[in-house]
């Protein structure tokens, strides 16, 4: 076969799940795979990865992406005698003149579901676009069961060309030695006592604001003085956050760090005592299988894909009542036995999923379309 993806959101989109998920994928493809050839469009740097006899590096640029999609990709593609192309990043900039056979991964539909969370821009381009792409694509991958009910919800299309890959935790989060990363914490980040983390962005979607509010109302129940240490760039959608905890009068026992480089990820999840995760709506929600990876107790939310991603190894609460968070914060951080039990369960979900399995599950929707 010769497959043709696109790789851009690797870079465009780093940090992202699907920045993520297209920088492992393509990796992982040409690690189990030495047969097919692979041709991939990039952008930017950090690209010897692919340094493959088998492997096909074009490098585009950002700043004319209309130009590589309108015209470039087209004539590119047939040039390369591609016999499928590949789009990771929601199908956006496919083009409906390429000939060959087409798939999109779509993360999730959230544009068409929460649209208040979007930006205007994303926004209007997204539902302009996703009928297109999803009647122009052979094949359809998601990242969850619950992804490809809500995509078969809108689009009245045939279930059996919608295919499931879920996503897996880099091998970065492992399980460290715990005082070690605290100490590192104490000394890089003047974090000295115990704490309840969050990561994963400040769109509404995510509802940390509810997080704020339940440890407002639970700190002095704790056995212990916690921080809630809330890391990532928070920027315009962070600042009502930072307004909620002057308000709730909790500046000094909640902490905003600010962009943290991924390699001190692995550290905050293992110095944690717990991660919450109280977000509306997830295609996949990656932050608590990375937590679970790292051997940290999770409390998330019941709702949308994440039980299908934690099935039965987190505390599993109602995003939308604070108190039901409040309760679980008291009961995973009163019993240290109950912090353990969760970690345990939690290390063991985790080796349910890897990217390898995700590499060869998507090379299968390869081999079904073109029927090899």
């Amino acid at each position: 076969m010769k497959i043709a993806i696109d790789g851009r959101g690797a870079t465009w989109y780093k940090g992202t799940g699907i920045g993520t998920y297209t920088q492992n994928l393509i990796s992982e493809l040409i690690k189990i795979d030495d047969t097919n050839k692979y041709n991939v469009y990039w952008s930017g740097e950090n690209y010897d990865f692919l340094d493959k006899k088998n492997v096909k590096v074009l490098i585009t640029s950002q700043k004319s992406k209309r130009f590589f999609e309108n015209n470039y990709f087209p004539s590119s593609l047939q040039k390369l005698d591609a016999d499928l192309y590949h789009v990771p990043q929601n199908g956006i900039g496919l083009n409906e003149n390429i000939k060959c056979k087409k798939i999109a991964t779509i993360h999730d539909l959230i544009p068409y579901i929460m649209p208040e969370t979007v930006g205007k821009g994303y926004l209007n381009k997204f539902l302009k676009e996703m009928p297109k792409i999803i009647s122009n694509c052979e094949a359809l991958i998601t990242v969850s069961e619950f992804s490809k009910k809500d995509i078969l919800r809108f689009f009245p299309i045939d279930s059996e060309k919608v295919f499931v890959t879920p996503l897996a935790a880099n091998k970065r989060y492992r399980p460290l030695n715990k005082l070690r990363c605290q100490y590192m914490l104490k000394r890089r980040y003047n974090i000295d006592k115990p704490f309840i983390l969050y990561l994963g962005g400040f769109s509404d979607r995510k509802n940390v604001s509810s997080l704020i509010k339940a440890f407002s109302k639970t700190y002095k129940d704790l056995n212990k003085d916690y921080y809630l240490v809330i890391l990532g760039s928070y920027r315009a959608e962070g600042k009502p956050l930072m307004k909620l905890c002057e308000d709730l009068n909790m500046t000094e026992h909640i902490l905003f760090t600010g962009f943290i480089e991924d390699k001190f990820l692995p550290v905050f999840y293992n110095a944690c005592s717990v991660f919450v995760y109280p977000s509306l709506y997830e295609g996949f929600g990656l932050p608590p299988l990375e937590a679970f990876s790292c051997g940290t107790p999770v409390i998330t939310s019941n709702t949308t894909s994440i039980p299908e991603v934690t099935s039965k190894n987190a505390v599993l609460i109602n995003p939308l009542d604070t108190y039901d968070l409040c309760n679980a914060l008291t009961k995973v951080l009163n019993n240290e036995n109950y912090q353990k039990e969760l970690s345990l369960m939690g290390l063991k979900r985790a080796k349910d999923f890897s990217w390898e399995k995700t590499a060869h599950k998507t090379l299968s929707v390869y081999e079904k379309i073109l029927e090899v």
